[in-house]
């Protein structure tokens, strides 16, 4: 049987995010949420760097819908506690960002960590153990190298645990990766794409439409009203 509309592929720029996705170690499918670009403004112009999307554990959306049904995708997108319920939901998320243009891992690494750091501090959740662990969220990206096309794989648990595995394209890694055990510094991640000051408002646009499309679709999970 053919997928609803709602769990179609999204591509951004040549990066193709598919529908869903299964993660090789545990066989878990995730769904793409949304999708969409990180870039700067140079010299009046737009430049895509990265292409981010988004997956969540199918429980998820039943679980968005008992707060967020109802409401309209202007609604959705101009809420931070949608995307607040998200950063912090009690369900597994998959981030991936793949490379538009070259970066070295210590490139990508310095503007994440330090938009992790600001972030917690500015919520008052930034402590010796949050430092420790955005060192070793930069460690990890040390010898790393990004030419266009490749990814960085976040999977976070609910319980606060992210684990990092990198990518020549865009297939998810076998490995175990690089497991940071610290919550504050997990949820900051995502909380750096889609929360208050959002690096990619493109992905929280498609967050909100595709959410819709999948409570409306209704096809593939068991979502009560």
């Amino acid at each position: 049987m053919a997928p609803a509309p709602s769990v179609a592929g999204v591509k951004v720029e040549f990066i193709e995010f598919p529908g869903v996705v299964t993660v090789p170690s545990s066989g878990k499918s995730f769904f793409l949420g949304g999708a969409g670009e990180r870039g700067l403004v140079i010299d009046g112009k737009f430049i895509k760097f990265t292409a981010i999307g988004v997956y969540l554990e199918d429980k998820a959306f039943p679980y968005l819908a008992l707060k967020w049904n109802g409401k309209s995708a202007d609604e959705l997108f101009n809420s931070l506690d949608f995307f607040r319920d998200i950063i912090s939901g009690p369900f597994e998320k998959l981030i991936r960002g793949s490379k538009i243009l070259p970066l070295s891992g210590p490139e990508y690494v310095s503007k994440v960590s330090e938009n992790c750091a600001s972030h917690l501090k500015s919520v008052g959740t930034y402590t010796d153990a949050e430092a420790k662990a955005i060192e070793k969220l930069i460690e990890a990206f040390k010898d790393q190298n990004f030419p266009p096309g490749s990814s960085v794989f976040y999977t976070q648990s609910p319980a606060g645990t992210l684990t990092l595995n990198f990518s020549k394209d865009g297939t998810i890694p076998e490995g175990k990766g690089v497991v940071i055990e610290n919550k504050p510094v997990s949820e900051a991640v995502l909380e750096t794409m889609i929360g208050r000051n959002a690096v990619s408002p493109a992905l929280k646009q498609n967050l909100a439409v595709r959410y819709l499309e999948i409570l409306n679709s209704q096809t593939n999970f068991n979502i009560q009203d």
